[in-house]
């Protein structure tokens, strides 16, 4: 199995085999969050406008989402885990846009199957794809606003790389020390950043919270969006 990391957008859609998006803070901290809180779909868009449109095509959507990690206005949550698990997004569909993760997911058009990964699910992540056996796997870091490289998608893409090389998972401790410090977890400790909750920061740090995989499909409909798969193992 040949495993190549890359970065970004570019990186995305130069993506082959089985492709793990990464982003950490926060889209795909947020994205299996919605699904265990029982989200009937979770449907990444690139557009504001895409997301918006949804809401004359799906009725009941929810409108989760950021720009420069602020609250969309007219969205129902910005892209925080704190903020979706406060709604009620049981038996409904969530239109989800952020600058970095979902723009990945839109983008890794050449790969044979896009997952979103954060360190909430790493290990269920290496399970799924070791499952699979494919030839090449693509690890893609989104980074700061898909534009530079981030310490915590950096985490993510090593403890990845180092679960396929048969390591073991960090502790969430482990991972919460590594990472307190880093430039994109500072608005989580600022009282004046109220987009970016500090619970944000346990949330988004709670390694192997989740034990299955979002895999983005094609919907009947022709939407886009990420199903569960359950890669528990077995006691």
């Amino acid at each position: 199995m040949r495993i190549e990391v890359v970065d970004h957008v570019a990186g995305a859609a130069r993506a082959r085999g089985i492709a793990l998006v990464i982003d950490v803070f926060r889209a795909f901290t947020v994205a299996p969050h919605l699904v265990a809180a029982g989200a009937s779909r979770v449907i990444p868009v690139a557009a504001v406008e895409d997301a918006l449109a949804l809401r004359e095509r799906l009725p009941g959507v929810v409108l989760v989402g950021e720009r420069h990690a602020r609250r969309l206005p007219g969205f129902d949550a910005g892209n925080s885990p704190t903020e979706v698990v406060a709604l009620d997004v049981a038996g409904r569909p969530v239109a989800h846009t952020t600058h970095a993760g979902t723009q990945g997911l839109v983008a890794a058009t050449a790969a044979d199957e896009v997952l979103a990964a954060s360190l909430v699910n790493v290990s269920a992540l290496v399970r799924y794809v070791r499952a699979r056996a494919p030839d090449r796997v693509t690890i893609v870091r989104m980074g700061h606003e898909a534009r530079e490289r981030c310490a915590e998608d950096d985490l993510c893409a090593e403890v990845l790389l180092d679960l396929f090389e048969g390591g073991c998972a960090p502790s969430t401790e482990t991972v919460r020390q590594r990472l307190h410090d880093a430039p994109a977890a500072r608005k989580f400790f600022d009282p004046s950043c109220d987009w970016a909750p500090r619970p944000d920061f346990d949330y988004c740090t709670e390694v192997d919270r989740f034990d299955f995989v979002l895999k983005l499909w094609t919907a009947p409909d022709g939407l886009r969006e990420l199903e569960r798969v359950d890669t528990a193992v077995a006691a």
